[in-house]
C-alpha cells in the first residue's frame, strides 16, 4: 500500500530558487502556493549544498506540517533522513532499494519514470507514487527525456500506484491530460515565476479539478 493520499498529488509544487524574485523567501513563496491550493511540496535545489538543502528543508517542513502537506527532498537521501521527511529520486539518484532502507518503511519515497519498464520496476520496489516526465521542453531540467501521451497510458494502465506528471506543464498544458487516469500535475516556473503565487497556484487547482480530477 501506498504511504500517498492520491489527493495529496493534485498539485505538486517543486522548488526552484532560480525562479525567486529579489527580496522573495523561499519558504514565503512556498506557503503562498500552499495557500492558493498547493497539495505536496518537493525541494528541488540541484545547486545547494547538503547544508543548505538542510537549512531550507527545516523552514519548509515546518510550513508544510503547519498546513499539513506532504513534503519530500529531491535527490539528497540523507537529508530527508535528518529531516525525518521523505524522498523523490531519478534514475539517475540513489536506487529507490537503498533509500527504502535508510528512511524506513513509512516514508514517502517517489520515483521519477519516463518508461513503463522503469515505472513497473519502480512499482515492485516499493514507490510510492511516480512523477512521469517530461512532457516538453522546460527551463527548469533541460537535459529531461521526453515522454509520449502513450507512453504515459501504457505507465497508467500498468500500475496501481498513484501517478503525477511533470515538466512543461501549465495553464496551458493541462488540458492535454484530459481522459488520462493521472492523479495530479508537478510545476515549477507555472507557480514560482508569478508574480502572485496564490493566484496561480489556485487558478492551476481549477484546472485540475477540471481536466483531470473530473476523468
Amino acid at each position: 500500500m501506498s504511504n500517498v493520499n492520491p489527493k495529496d498529488l493534485e498539485l505538486y509544487a517543486v522548488s526552484d530558487s532560480q525562479w525567486l524574485k529579489p527580496g522573495e523567501r523561499l519558504k514565503d513563496v512556498i506557503e503562498q502556493s500552499i495557500k492558493g491550493g498547493v497539495s505536496f511540496v518537493q525541494l528541488r535545489e540541484k545547486h545547494a549544498t547538503h547544508q543548505e538543502r538542510l537549512a531550507l528543508g527545516r523552514e519548509i517542513k515546518e510550513i508544510c506540517l503547519s498546513y499539513g502537506v506532504p513534503f519530500v527532498i529531491n535527490d539528497d537521501v540523507m537529508c530527508a533522513k535528518e529531516l525525518g521527511v521523505g524522498a523523490h529520486v531519478g534514475q539517475d539518484d540513489m536506487e529507490l532499494v537503498e533509500a527504502r532502507e535508510i528512511l524506513g518503511p513509512s516514508a514517502i519515497i517517489g520515483v521519477s519514470c519516463q518508461t513503463k519498464e522503469q515505472a513497473l520496476k519502480a512499482k515492485s520496489e516499493g514507490a510510492d507514487y511516480l512523477g512521469v516526465g517530461s512532457f516538453s521542453f522546460t527551463a527548469t531540467k533541460p537535459d529531461a527525456d521526453i515522454v509520449g501521451m502513450d507512453e504515459l497510458r501504457a505507465i497508467c494502465e500498468s500500475v496501481t500506484i498513484p501517478i503525477v506528471v511533470i515538466g512543461g506543464i501549465n495553464k496551458t498544458t493541462i488540458s492535454n491530460f484530459e481522459g488520462i487516469d493521472i492523479d495530479g500535475i508537478a510545476v515549477v516556473s507555472a507557480i514560482f515565476n508569478q508574480d502572485d503565487k496564490t493566484q496561480a497556484a489556485k487558478e492551476l487547482k481549477c484546472l485540475v479539478q477540471k481536466h483531470i480530477l473530473s476523468n
